[in-house]
């Protein structure tokens, strides 16, 4: 496991290096029983370079117009007179450095003494790559057109404005996301995960929380051990998995793969389905291609698309109603089976090509409509099966 603190001894080898950069500038204020200090530096780099930030507290990071990187460390300690207060915040190591393309700011304590500490940098925007890291705090960045790293110990990750592809660890906070030109890829210990508009592939994973996303240009991937996920609108492919959580896809243009240990499952727009709950309903709106959604208690709706290409499908419920919109002009092959029914009127057709028949104690309905084409096979224990007709109309 990536170790996060400084370790004493390389905080006191910072503190004595040679080569760490004076502050242009340090004020020293009280506020009640703290003193907090603030000191200010630069360091250069090059404008499509690589910069690094590491410390233990929270940090912000925001794109800017300079050729240089300045930044603004922010120190409260708690003590009785200035000069212990001083000792104190000494214990707080500051260095800067460059080398190659690579420029490195770190902030490490020497000490397990009390105290705290933040860092504001502002970097130029046309940084191809950034890595911000620290202990425990919250990461904000902004601004920039290169990729980003974001790791926390232990916070939220705010990220917004970024050109290139994210990387975001927190072992135990929220993630939001706003604008991403590239790919992301984040992971929470426990928090929710929320992202605006993506611009590549996108896997979120968290141990406990929800996951939104808006928009998706690439595929998604998401999974949390509990919590809802709803993705607005996704480029290509979709696979969701939670624990324990309704799912909600608005529109795909790939196959949609959803399971939920119990919660209901909702898809609208998308060439293929294939999607598992323990206990809730499923709503399909406007698809086509292969359709697999199985709930063990809970009803189906699905509403084909029109002037889209079916193939062969299964709707099953253990306790429930299964309804079926199908355009009008849809070629296609019906199977339907409801077992423990009895009453012929437990499976309705709109279409006078498809007979319905009782066979001990089930009812079972077979027939092609238009000619007929894949199957598509319905199956429900004990609940009602409708299959309407809708306009085949454009």
């Amino acid at each position: 496991m990536r170790r996060w603190v400084l370790s004493r001894r390389l905080a006191a080898a910072l503190l004595a290096a040679s080569g760490s950069l004076p502050a242009w500038q340090e004020t020293l204020t009280r506020e009640g029983v703290y003193w907090v200090q603030t000191v200010s530096g630069s360091e250069s780099v090059l404008p499509s370079g690589r910069l690094r930030v590491s410390t233990q507290g929270r940090v912000a990071v925001t794109g800017g117009d300079e050729g240089q990187v300045r930044y603004t460390f922010v120190k409260r300690v708690k003590a009785k007179s200035e000069a212990q207060a001083r000792t104190l915040l000494g214990q707080f190591v500051v260095k800067s450095n460059r080398q190659g393309d690579l420029t490195s700011i770190q902030m490490a304590h020497s000490s397990d003494g009390a105290g705290s500490a933040e860092m504001q940098v502002t970097a130029p925007r046309t940084l191809r790559d950034v890595i911000v890291e620290t202990h425990g705090g919250a990461v904000d960045a902004s601004g920039l057109q290169g990729a980003l790293q974001a790791f926390t110990g232990g916070g939220r990750i705010k990220l917004d404005r970024i050109g290139g592809a994210v990387l975001a660890r927190t072992a135990g906070g929220e993630i939001s996301l706003g604008a991403i030109g590239g790919s992301v890829r984040c992971t929470s210990a426990g928090g929710p995960i929320r992202a605006g508009s993506i611009g590549g592939e996108a896997r979120f994973e968290t141990a406990g929380g929800d996951i939104v996303a808006r928009e998706v240009s690439g595929p998604v991937q998401a999974a949390t051990a509990g919590g809802a996920i709803q993705i607005g609108r996704a480029g290509s492919t979709v696979s969701v998995n939670t624990a324990g959580g309704s799912i909600s896809v608005g529109s795909s243009e790939g196959m949609v793969t959803a399971e939920t240990s119990g919660g209901p499952i909702q898809v609208g727009k998308a060439p293929g389905v294939r999607c598992e709950t323990g206990a809730g309903a499923i709503r399909l709106s406007n698809v086509s291609g292969s359709l697999r959604a199985t709930t063990a208690v809970g009803s189906i709706i699905a509403q084909l698309m029109l002037g889209g290409v079916p193939a062969e499908s299964l709707l099953s419920t253990g306790a429930g109603d299964i309804t079926v919109y199908l355009p009008s002009n849809l070629g296609i092959t019906i199977q339907a089976q409801n077992e423990s029914a009895y009453n012929l009127r437990r499976i309705v057709c709109d279409f006078p090509s498809v007979q319905v028949r009782r066979q001990g104690s089930a009812v079972l309905a077979e027939g092609a409509i238009n000619g007929g084409g894949p199957v598509l096979r319905l199956a429900s224990t004990g609940g009602t099966i409708y299959i309407k007709k809708v306009s085949g109309e454009r």
